[in-house]
């Protein structure tokens, strides 16, 4: 397959997050190998927080896909009311919804977001691969606004004024730094306080984007060292540090 055969198979996210989408590197694989390589693609079990955030891109990004998710109205997923209509089902709740729905409609009452946010030249959903140390990479942008440049990205954050060390904390330095090379943009986050509601705009510095690199450059050697290398054993794996 070429590249644009590659690209358009993974629009489709069963394509993307699965078997096929595997066979590249992602920013989301860089906080494995650099904290235990030997939980890499080992499968994660999903997480309200992880639904939470999909709810909320899909209610900003792809309205007409909300109905993919089940909502239950109850207070908490220990309830009867819960595990009935969950059937064993990861679900959300309404209160949470309700939670996505307010930030959604702050981000749209904020003229300077919902215009980056509805250019009519934007793209929604993007996926892309690129080539980073002789590996092939993949990402899938929120939004390409091809007027002013950008890649955005849409977060939520439990504290908007402790947001720039969080971005460093969840990797989102390696995020930018493969992004940019994936869509040929600069980056930015468009955050929303999931308590105060009040919205931040981050672009990336320099410092940041280095910061990314060093991040992928790393996580690469550990990749190549534990799948790459030939008659490698994990078994003699250890860690070492100085307390």
């Amino acid at each position: 397959m070429n590249k644009n055969e590659i690209v358009e198979k993974l629009k489709d996210d069963e394509h993307y997050y699965g078997s096929f989408g595997h066979q590249f590197l992602s920013n989301s694989d860089i906080s494995v190998l650099l904290a235990n390589p030997l939980n890499f693609k080992q499968p994660s079990k999903r997480t309200s927080a992880f639904l939470i955030g999909g709810y909320f891109h899909t209610a900003i990004l792809e309205p007409d896909k909300l109905k993919k998710y089940k909502v239950v109205e109850s207070t908490t997923r220990n309830t009867k009311k819960y595990k009935e209509i969950s059937e064993g089902e990861l679900c959300l709740l309404q209160h949470e919804v309700d939670m996505i729905e307010i930030m959604r409609d702050k981000l749209f009452q904020n003229k300077i977001c919902k215009d980056y946010i509805e250019n009519k030249n934007n793209e929604y959903e993007k996926p892309g691969i690129v080539e980073l140390k002789n590996n092939f990479w993949k990402g899938k942008a929120d939004i390409i606004n091809h007027d002013e440049k950008l890649i955005i990205d849409l977060k939520t954050t439990n504290d908007v004024l402790k947001f720039k060390s969080s971005a460093y904390r969840y990797n989102y330095d390696s995020q930018a730094y493969i992004y940019r090379h994936l869509f040929g943009y600069d980056f930015l986050f468009i955050v929303i306080d999931k308590n105060t509601h009040q919205i931040g705009l981050f672009d990336c510095s320099d410092n940041f984007y280095a910061s990314g690199k060093d991040k992928v450059e790393k996580a690469t050697d550990v990749y190549e060292l534990f799948y790459k290398t030939e008659g490698f054993d994990h078994k003699q794996y250890f860690i070492t540090k100085t307390l």
